[in-house]
């Protein structure tokens, strides 16, 4: 049968047309063997658009379509969809990217026109030889495992659960609530961070559709969406979890005490066994083997005396789960800036300078000095502060991003300062106030009128080497005040360093372990920054708060709630389409060599045993290619990019 191939150039509104002759290409592609229709139009992903396609196939007849427009990426579905509509097999259509590939990269119009004709004659010929594809569809498991125990895990997992679906929740530490729980007050409604995060909390605790797996990681991962199985440590806690009753006796009884350098942030102390905070979820403390008098000398025992629930077990050794899940949400937060890399700024050296996590620590009623703000000798309290922003953060020498939450959280902090010490001097050092959300830009005008000094300028030094006599005893921070044009040393008592957030330590390995991509910053990156920010390039796992990029609380919890509806919408379809292109081994021609295994990205190559030959598991493939490209005797082929398809699209694109 004669092929009859529609072609249909978009202007793009401006995007392609001032630099194509969109018209000229059109004309070009109607003079092309097989092709029936060729036509342009303003906007092709339009509905008018659409309908003009689909009216052609019905029409016409048409046995293939191309569609010279913007990246794939973008609207390869749309069209699909639109052919599929009108009874031809979505995977005879073709996308020229004349956009990205050609208006937006190429300067000279008559150059940018001649691509453009060869990218859409490249399209054309592969069209021709492309093939109907079916996709295959695979159920879902309803339950869903969540990975991390912050805000935006727990908001995820309460969707779901609230949903009546059930759900794992995933923590490394000993409680979930993450960094949130260590907060004082959030910006910029001044809220207690334990009050409105302790119900959350409790609600996870509580609920009859989640299964808390705290103080616990995951180790492995295999299978595909809807199908996943999760191999999940759950570490001794040396306490029967449902023996144990909260009532805190063995703390109060244990003799050792060590720094906490984790929930603390270093300012303050804990027992060998302990739980990290008086809310903690769930309320069962843990056994830190490190500093355990038992665990190092074999004495002591008194956790276990004094304990009336008997729930003490120093033999306890780790479990290991298996779980099977549908669909996953990574919401492994991010860590701070460690402000030593930067040793201008004294931290570790010069006694007084402390970290936004140790601040905040400090104005925490429930914290090391009982929300009282003083110097480290623990007494006295400071009559001047000065808070730099942007530690870590908009710096090429470190992160060239912005943190997103450093600006706010510093206006935090002075408006703390005047509401605890009224007689202090408060100054900001800052680059640039970004407060552009909802009452963020009042927020910062309230502490003008507290009387907040902001200096324009990025700090340069602090040291402890006074020059002149009021310096004496006192920090010095020199900086360049940008709106009178010169520099500044300002004695001060305390200095708050306002760090950046920075990917977690293992975030390449959890990525690989889950089949993701990190961005060169290490955060994960999404399928679609812009229309698919919370789905990956892996099919069923889902990105949601601050792995993804720095933000604040409000967007970590609307990115969960946002995971979970995805999750939600594919658990209640009970199965999902998958794209059928796929790699293919013939067993013919295939000699069991295992380099295609070595390769793949996804694991989605297994060998035979009992034949020794390569089989590709269908729901696993993504359809990369890599394994076709790496098969020395060629005995893997790629459906829907067969070397017959790309050989013509070639020959269109060199006109040969």
């Amino acid at each position: 049968m004669a092929e009859k191939i529609g072609v249909y150039v978009c202007h793009c509104g401006s995007n392609i047309a001032d630099a194509v002759d969109v018209e000229g290409v059109a004309r070009f592609a109607a003079m092309l063997r097989g092709v029936a229709v060729s036509r342009h139009d303003r906007f092709v992903c339009s509905q008018p658009g659409q309908e003009l396609i689909e009216r052609d196939i019905q029409e016409l007849g048409l046995t293939g379509v191309v569609v010279a427009a913007c990246s794939p990426q973008l609207h390869e579905p749309t069209f699909r969809r639109a052919c599929g509509r009108a009874g031809l097999n979505p995977y005879l259509m073709e996308m020229a990217n004349i956009r990205e590939q050609c208006s937006w990269v190429t300067l000279d119009p008559a150059a940018a026109t001649e691509k453009a004709k060869a990218l859409v004659a490249g399209a054309v010929h592969r069209v021709a030889c492309q093939q109907a594809l079916e996709p295959h569809r695979v159920s879902i498991h309803p339950r869903t495992l969540v990975v991390g125990g912050g805000i935006a895990g727990i908001q995820a997992a309460l969707e779901l659960a609230d949903a009546g679906y059930p759900v794992t929740l995933v923590e490394r530490e000993p409680s979930i609530g993450g960094h949130m729980a260590q907060l004082d007050k959030t910006f910029p409604t001044l809220d207690c961070s334990a009050c409105i995060l302790t119900p959350k909390m409790m609600a996870v605790g509580q609920h009859p559709n989640i299964q808390l797996l705290s103080y616990s990681e995951v180790e492995g991962l295999s299978g595909y969406v809807g199908n996943f199985v999760v191999r999940i440590r759950k570490k001794a806690r040396y306490v029967a979890e449902d023996k144990c009753t909260g009532c805190e006796i063995c703390q109060q009884k244990c003799p050792v005490w060590v720094e906490d350098e984790v929930f603390e942030a270093g300012l303050g102390f804990r027992k060998a066994i302990y739980s990290p905070f008086a809310q903690a979820v769930p309320n069962t403390p843990v056994i830190d083997r490190e500093a355990c008098v038992y665990f190092e000398r074999g004495k002591c025992k008194a956790c276990e005396i004094f304990c009336p629930a008997e729930a003490i077990i120093w033999d306890q050794e780790d479990e290991v789960l298996d779980i099977e899940v549908g669909n996953i949400v990574l919401a492994t937060g991010y860590r701070l800036f460690d402000p030593r890399r930067i040793p201008q700024y004294g931290y570790g050296r010069l006694e007084n300078v402390f970290t936004s996590l140790e601040f905040e620590r400090m104005c925490n009623a429930a914290g090391p000095t009982a929300g009282r703000i003083v110097l480290r000798d623990g007494m006295t309290q400071p009559q001047r502060v000065a808070i730099v922003h942007c530690v870590g953060s908009r710096d090429r020498n470190y992160n060239a991003y912005c943190s997103d939450v450093c600006c706010m959280y510093s206006l935090k902090f002075a408006h703390l300062v005047h509401e605890r010490l009224p007689e202090a001097e408060v100054y900001n050092f800052y680059i640039d106030i970004r407060s552009s959300r909802k009452g963020y830009e009042e927020f910062y005008h309230r502490l003008l009128d507290e009387g907040t000094h902001f200096i324009r300028g990025k700090v340069a030094r602090i040291s402890d080497v006074p020059e002149t006599p009021k310096e004496e005893g006192r920090l010095i921070v020199e900086a360049e005040d940008t709106l009178i044009g010169r520099q500044r040393r300002l004695p001060v008592d305390m200095v708050i360093l306002s760090c950046g957030l920075e990917p977690q330590a293992d975030v390449r390995e959890v990525a690989r372990r889950f089949g993701i991509s990190c961005s060169h910053n290490g955060f994960f990156i999404e399928r679609h920054p812009k229309l698919d920010p919370v789905a990956t390039m892996t099919d069923g796992v889902f990105i949601a708060g601050a792995c993804q990029g720095p933000q604040d609380i409000q967007s970590a919890v609307a990115q969960g709630a946002a995971a979970a509806a995805r999750v939600a919408g594919l658990i209640s379809r009970g199965e999902v389409e998958l794209e059928p292109v796929l790699a293919a081994v013939d067993e013919a021609a295939c000699n069991g060599c295992a380099e295609c295994l070595s390769v793949c990205p996804y694991s989605a190559i297994e060998l035979l045993e009992d034949r020794d030959k390569a089989h590709v598991i269908a729901a696993l493939c993504k359809g990369c290619g890599v394994c076709a490209a790496a098969c020395l005797p060629k005995a893997i082929s790629l459906s829907h990019y067969t070397d017959e398809q790309l050989v013509a699209q070639a020959k269109g694109l060199l006109n040969v």
